[in-house]
């Protein structure tokens, strides 16, 4: 607390202490940098004019010494374009002589806020920087802390691991775990997602196939379990392999070899699969989904994340560190959240899991106007006004029915932030039919033609293959 005016400085330490903070007085700028060297303050509160260096003066003294802390400035009136210089050069707000306490606390606690979110966000950064976006399953909730418990357990083992939890949960990013974590890191993790590969397809991306082994085979392939040799094959969406296809593999997994498409020879192999599941596992082996004698062979040991709304605090934790993924990547100064919108992430159901949350924070990141992110810049479902889906395609004389189709594919993706899962639920669809239909406009090059209304539709598909935890 810096004022020449003694009794004021005192008065307002005072004032602090009974609110709960650890305050010191100071007289003068000298003496402020003085008492910083030895208490170190995450929050100055100065007076703006004092006779010789004044409070500007002070914040850039405390800048160059490498203190990082809030500052405020108390300023008189007719002192307000002085105030909003200190704004200019740094400082978080000012306060108008006589202080209202209840102003004062409130300002004392946005700026703790925004300093403790801005720290978080340097720590996260180094974590990024050192480790990587997926080396880490962040979150300390006690269903977490069990999970990350049996992860330990199985990482170094051979077994088969089964993979359950919602759309969105990040279950690639367990199983990239599973791989870092085990004797095989050293060796391939290749992904397989089972829904978005046609089925005519699916048997040649797992095996291979030989020359001439079907039309457009015009030279031998490996395929993903070969490729994997020595380390561990991820079979995301297990449940939707074709029944047929489910055979060869329950063979392949039992004899460690197996047959390219079209060949006659045996290729063996030493791969570590781990399979994935949206689905009930019970229900998709008692439908026949899910063949019974795989289900028990790639269910040696079974995994299950939890959803987002079971994972309290986590949903803080992880969008402060979307936060710093997407300000570093789009150069903005957004370091938090204020309390609303925290209040407003904690209660909200996330049925998209960690994927809507991820979606939720990019969208913020870049609507955001100040370093705290508002309620405003929330997607309405969150903010808990949302309308019932109503998707209204542009049609026009002429378009095609394909044309139209895939518009209305875009604009349901926007709706439910990229969530492909629920989007093929309102479409009437096969989540594989939906998987499928994006492969093909990727192929024919209409993602990248797509009009304006649909651009949102893009980033989904551009999202990395990983999943956030």
């Amino acid at each position: 607390m810096v004022d020449d005016y003694t009794l004021s400085a005192d008065s307002l330490c005072e004032q602090l202490e009974s609110w709960g903070f650890e305050a010191r007085a100071a007289y003068t700028v000298d003496q402020a940098m003085t008492v910083a060297e030895e208490f170190d303050p995450d929050l100055v509160v100065s007076d703006l004019v004092m006779p010789g260096a004044d409070g500007i003066e002070l914040l850039g003294r405390l800048r160059e010494q490498g203190h990082d802390v809030e500052f405020l400035v108390l300023t008189g009136q007719g002192k307000v374009e002085t105030a909003i210089e200190a704004l200019q050069k740094g400082a978080f707000d000012y306060v108008a002589k006589p202080v209202d306490p209840q102003h004062l606390l409130h300002l004392l606690r946005r700026a703790s806020e925004r300093l403790e979110s801005r720290r978080t966000m340097f720590r996260l950064r180094r974590v990024l920087e050192n480790q990587g976006w997926y080396e880490d399953l962040v979150g300390d909730s006690p269903p977490m802390v069990e999970l990350k418990r049996l992860i330990g357990q199985v990482a170094s083992s051979a077994a088969s691991v089964m993979i359950t939890g919602e759309s969105g949960t990040g279950k690639e990013l367990v199983a990239r775990t599973l791989h870092r974590l085990s004797p095989r890191d050293a060796q391939p993790f290749i992904p397989v997602n089972c829904a978005a590969i046609p089925e005519n397809l699916l048997e040649s991306e797992l095996f291979g196939h030989e020359k001439g082994a079907f039309t457009g085979a015009i030279a031998a392939r490996q395929g993903s379990f070969e490729l994997a040799n020595g380390g561990t094959l991820f079979l995301d969406e297990i449940a939707e392999m074709p029944v047929l296809l489910q055979a060869k593999l329950l063979r392949a997994l039992e004899e460690r070899s197996f047959r390219r498409v079209g060949g006659s020879t045996e290729v063996h192999v030493d791969v570590r699969v781990i399979a994935a599941t949206n689905r009930d596992l019970e229900e998709a082996k008692n439908s026949g989904a899910l063949r019974e004698d795989l289900y028990y062979r790639l269910n040696v040991f079974h995994l299950h994340l939890p959803a987002l709304r079971e994972r309290g605090d986590d949903k803080i934790t992880l969008a402060q560190r979307f936060i710093v993924l997407f300000a570093h990547r789009e150069g903005k100064p957004v370091v938090g959240l204020d309390d609303a919108t925290r209040d407003l992430i904690k209660d909200y159901a996330w049925p998209g899991n960690v994927r809507e949350l991820r979606n939720a924070m990019e969208r913020a990141v870049i609507v955001a106007h100040d370093a705290l992110i508002a309620p405003e810049n929330l997607p309405p479902a969150v903010r808990g006004k949302e309308e019932e889906v109503t998707i209204e395609p542009t049609v026009a004389a002429g378009m095609t029915v394909d044309e139209v189709e895939r518009r209305l594919i875009f604009l349901t993706l926007e709706e439910t932030g990229g969530n492909k899962t629920r989007a093929a639920k309102l479409l009437g669809i096969s989540l594989k039919t939906l998987h499928n239909k994006l492969r093909r406009y990727k192929d024919e090059g209409l993602m990248a033609t797509a009009g304006p209304e649909e651009a949102p539709a893009l980033m989904v598909e551009a999202d990395s293959p990983g999943e956030p935890s």
